[in-house]
Order: structure tokens, then C-alpha cells, then sequence
């Protein structure tokens, strides 16, 4: 197409240089010879989500351009420049608890806008202590338009945007933080279906008088299952196992 006597196109590629190369063929020209303008900066998304490519417009430089008696100045390269959001908080403004809790919300808000997830609300709260656990879990439970493809089969999606989430959170309060993330309550429901089977089979190992080892699970879910049978009169839990092979035996009470 043509703008005001240029000659104008406008190509994607998976990154500015690649849309630019892309422009250049299809005009025949070289680098030198076009405006390049980025319309829109690539995104590698995240988990697969929110990807987009680099959109970018060529224009070709007129005969008046870059000619001072005829009134054009040489376009200048355009320079850019990425700045972070914003600077991260350190372990001595956040020291514990509910204290990091703001800081994970604003690190799980940055990772949706990079998924142009811009209306979703983050509520924050903390978990109930388990047997034995010193610091119970902060919850971070997003909601809004856009939140649903964050779980993905069988909440994979969102077993991942948590591990990503903890990593960053960690990072910027230098030190480890205990966090769960739900999604439009998908995790609340799981954790329902989960206390009722706990329930079911602790009756049924009371009175079978035989351990029932369950299948492997993530922390998040063995810790439901410590807390739904903490107090049962007539069995005791216990985790067993290492890392993705964890699990819990539900054992009859002496």
C-alpha cells in the first residue's frame, strides 16, 4: 500500500528483526532504505498462553527524505529500550506470613498482563495450619474475564503458572514462600472431592484394620488430607515417599 506517496507494508515474524526481513523481501529494498516502525513488540506468552508475534510497519523513504534542500532530514535508527515493571521488594519491607502476601499478588498480577489477562482480581488469604506446619500457606485466588484457560487439563496449566509464580515471588523476597494458587475456584472444588474421599477411605481402613497408601499427589493436596483426618478418632496420616512419587498412607489407630 501506499501512504502520502511512500510505499508502505506491514509484516509479523516471530520477532522484530524476522517481520522486518519479512518487509524487506516483499518490498526489495534494504534496511537503509525504509522507516521501520514496531507496532507491536513479540511476546513469548507464558506456559504457551498469550503468545503473540512482532507486528511491524516499513515505510520507504520518499526522494525528499533524508534531502535538507528539499526539506527532509535522515531518519534517525530507532532505538529501544525494556524496562522492568517495577523494582522488587526486599526480605526486610515483607518478612514473613501475610507480610509477603502483597508482593506475591503484584508478581501473579504482572505474569497475567503478560498474558493481556488485565481484569482479573487477586484475593489474598491465609490457609489454615496443617499438623505440624510452621508456616501455613498464603492463597491467592484469582478471578475475572480471561482466568478459565489458566487451568488447562486436569489444572496443569495451573500447577505450572504457580511453580513460575513462587519462583519470581522467592526472587524478590530472597527467601521461599509457602503459596497456593486458585483459579475461579477450581482448587476449593478439588479440595471438596478430596475430604470426601479421605473420609471415605479412612472408614474403610478402620474397618479393614489395614493401612490404604493413596495415589501420588501434590503437597497442596496431601496437606487437605492431613487436615480432614487430623482429628479422626480412628485413623492417623502420614506422607511417604519423595518428590512426585509423595504420598499418604491413611493407617488405623492402635
Amino acid at each position: 500500500m501506499s501512504d502520502a506517496g511512500h510505499t508502505v507494508v506491514e509484516t509479523t515474524g516471530p520477532n522484530e528483526d524476522a517481520a522486518v526481513a519479512t518487509g524487506l523481501e516483499q518490498l526489495g529494498v534494504d534496511r537503509g532504505a525504509v522507516h521501520i516502525e514496531v507496532l507491536e513488540e513479540a511476546k513469548s506468552g507464558l506456559m504457551g498462553l498469550g503468545a503473540r508475534e512482532a507486528r511491524v510497519r516499513l515505510t520507504v523513504h520518499s526522494a525528499a527524505d533524508g534531502d535538507p534542500e528539499r526539506g527532509g532530514e535522515p531518519s534517525a535508527p530507532r532505538a529501544e529500550s525494556y524496562q522492568p515493571d517495577g523494582d522488587s521488594a526486599s526480605a526486610a519491607d515483607e518478612p514473613s506470613g501475610m507480610d509477603g502476601a502483597d508482593t506475591a499478588r503484584q508478581v501473579l498480577l504482572d505474569l497475567l498482563a503478560r498474558l493481556d489477562i488485565t481484569e482479573a482480581k487477586i484475593d489474598a488469604s491465609l490457609a489454615e495450619a496443617a499438623p505440624g506446619e510452621d508456616e501455613p500457606p498464603v492463597i491467592l485466588d484469582v478471578r475475572g474475564p480471561g482466568t478459565s484457560g489458566l487451568i488447562g487439563h486436569s489444572g496443569k496449566t495451573l500447577a505450572a503458572l504457580q511453580h513460575v509464580t513462587r519462583l519470581m515471588v522467592g526472587q524478590s523476597l530472597s527467601r521461599r514462600m509457602h503459596l497456593v494458587i486458585d483459579v475461579d475456584g477450581f482448587k476449593a472444588r478439588r479440595e471438596e472431592t478430596l475430604r470426601g474421599m479421605a473420609q471415605r477411605i479412612a472408614r474403610q481402613a478402620a474397618q479393614d484394620a489395614e493401612t490404604v497408601v493413596l495415589e501420588p499427589m501434590p503437597s497442596h493436596e496431601r496437606r487437605v488430607i492431613h487436615l480432614t483426618l487430623r482429628e479422626d478418632p480412628e485413623v492417623t496420616t502420614e506422607s511417604i515417599g519423595e518428590g512426585d512419587r509423595r504420598r499418604v498412607s491413611i493407617i488405623p489407630r492402635a
